[in-house]
C-alpha cells in the first residue's frame, strides 16, 4: 500500500510519526555532548576595550578671581552753594569743562563791598591810633586800664569787620575746589542767588572708583591694596587697587561694597557705566586645559573625564577659575589627575577603557563609535 495515501486517510499517523522522530532525536543526546558544551562557553570573549588618550598632569597654583558687576564713579562729587548773596554777574565755564583748582566758575555781583571795605580799613587805622594813644596816656599815668581795655577791644573788633568783608568779597568769585570737570551749573547770568543757593556740580575724574558688591562669602577672601581689574561696558579695560571694603554688609542685600581706584589722568574712562570687575580672591590648585576636552552630564553640569588606576572612566564636576587664550584653568580635580584627552566623546562614566599615554603634541585617533564605524578625532593638551 501507498505509504502517501494512509497519511492522508490517517493524518494522525504522521503527526504521531514526527513525535516519535523527535523523541528517538533527543534521547541519543546527538549536538548536546560535552564538547559542544565547552565550544559554547568557550565561545563567550570579552568586547574590546574602547581606546582613549590620556595625559597625566599636576596641579598648578593660580590666582583665583570672582567676577561681580557694578559701575564706575568720579572719586569726588560736590555740590558748590553760594556763600554770599548777590546777582550773578559772568558764568565762566560750560559744563563739561575741565578747570584747574581755584578758576572761578561764576562772578557774583560785588555791590558796594568795595566801599565796605574802604571803610573797614579806616575803622581799622582810627582804632589801632586810639590804642596806641591810651597806651602812651596810660604809661604817663593819665589813662585806667579800663579805657586801655575799651580801645584794644575797639580795635579788634574793627579787624575782625574787615576780615569778614574781605572773606565776603573773595565769595563772590565761585571757584574749582579741585582740578576737574563741571558736571552741571545750576544759575545763569542775571540769577540771583541767596547764601546756601546752589551754583554748580562738580566731579573730579582724575581718578575713578568703579564700585560693586560681593557676597557674604567671598567678603573673607578679598583684600585692601590687591591689585584688581574691570572692563567696562564701552570695551575699556581698567586696572586697580582695591581702596575699599565694606565693614558692614547692606541691609537689604547682604552685600558688601567694594571700591576700585583706578587712575584717569588721561580722561580716557568714563565715568557712570557699567563695568565687570575681576577680583582676586587668594590662590588656588588648578589645572589648564583645552575647552575642546570639557563635557556635560546628564544633568547639564561642566565637568571633566579622567581615568582612574583601574582604568575607568570618571566624570568630575569642575569649575572654571579663568580663561587664557592658551587654554582654561578648572578646579575640582584632585592635585594629580589622568585626564582623557582624546576619545572622550566615545566613552562614558564607568566604562573600562585602555588609556594611551599622550605626552607630545596633538595626534588623530581613530575612535569606533556605537555603530562600529571609524572616526578620525584630534585634540588633546599641548
Amino acid at each position: 500500500m501507498n505509504p502517501l495515501k494512509i497519511f492522508k486517510r490517517n493524518p494522525w499517523v504522521l503527526a504521531g510519526t514526527i513525535v516519535v522522530a523527535v523523541v528517538l532525536w533527543m534521547l541519543t543526546g546527538v549536538g548536546n555532548g560535552p564538547e559542544t558544551i565547552a565550544e559554547a562557553t568557550d565561545g563567550k570573549q570579552e568586547s574590546p576595550r574602547p581606546e582613549v588618550r590620556v595625559q597625566q598632569q599636576k596641579a598648578e597654583s593660580v590666582q583665583r578671581f570672582i567676577t561681580v558687576y557694578g559701575r564706575s564713579e568720579p572719586s569726588r562729587t560736590v555740590t558748590l552753594k553760594a556763600e554770599t548773596a548777590g546777582k550773578v554777574n559772568r558764568v565762566l565755564a560750560d559744563r563739561g569743562a575741565y578747570l584747574d583748582a581755584g578758576e572761578a566758575l561764576v562772578e557774583i555781583d560785588m555791590r558796594d563791598r568795595r566801599e565796605q571795605l574802604s571803610r573797614a580799613q579806616a575803622d581799622v587805622e582810627r582804632a589801632r591810633i586810639q590804642y596806641e594813644a591810651e597806651q602812651r596816656l596810660k604809661g604817663d599815668s593819665l589813662s585806667s586800664e579800663v579805657r586801655l581795655a575799651e580801645s584794644k577791644a575797639a580795635l579788634e573788633g574793627a579787624k575782625a569787620e574787615l576780615k569778614r568783608i574781605r572773606i565776603d568779597l573773595d565769595k563772590t568769585t565761585v571757584q574749582a575746589p579741585f582740578d576737574g570737570s563741571l558736571q552741571e551749573r545750576m544759575v545763569e547770568a542775571g540769577d540771583y542767588v541767596k547764601i546756601g543757593d546752589p551754583v554748580a556740580t562738580f566731579v573730579d575724574i582724575d581718578t575713578l572708583f568703579i564700585t560693586g558688591s560681593v557676597s557674604e562669602t567671598e567678603r573673607a577672601n578679598l583684600e585692601v591694596g590687591s591689585q584688581a581689574s574691570a572692563t567696562l561696558i564701552t570695551g575699556q579695560e581698567a586696572t586697580g587697587t582695591v581702596r575699599y571694603i565694606a565693614p558692614v554688609a547692606d541691609e537689604a542685600t547682604r552685600t558688601f561694597l567694594v571700591e576700585i581706584e583706578v587712575d584717569n589722568a588721561d580722561h580716557q574712562l568714563p565715568a557712570g557705566v557699567t563695568a565687570e570687575i575681576s577680583l582676586p580672591v587668594g590662590n588656588t590648585l588648578a589645572h589648564k586645559v583645552s575647552p575642546a576636552i570639557l563635557a556635560l552630564d546628564a544633568d547639564g553640569e561642566i565637568g571633566i573625564k579622567t581615568v582612574d588606576g583601574n582604568d575607568t572612566v570618571n566624570f568630575t564636576k569642575i569649575d572654571i577659575i579663568k580663561s587664557t587664550g592658551e587654554g582654561v584653568w578648572i578646579d575640582g580635580l584632585p592635585e594629580n589627575a589622568t585626564i582623557i584627552t582624546v576619545g572622550q566623546g566615545f566613552v562614558k562614566e564607568g566604562e573600562k577603557v585602555r588609556p594611551v599615554f599622550d605626552e607630545g603634541p596633538k595626534r588623530a585617533l581613530t575612535d569606533t563609535d556605537a555603530n562600529g564605524k571609524a572616526t578620525a578625532t584630534t585634540g588633546g593638551q599641548e
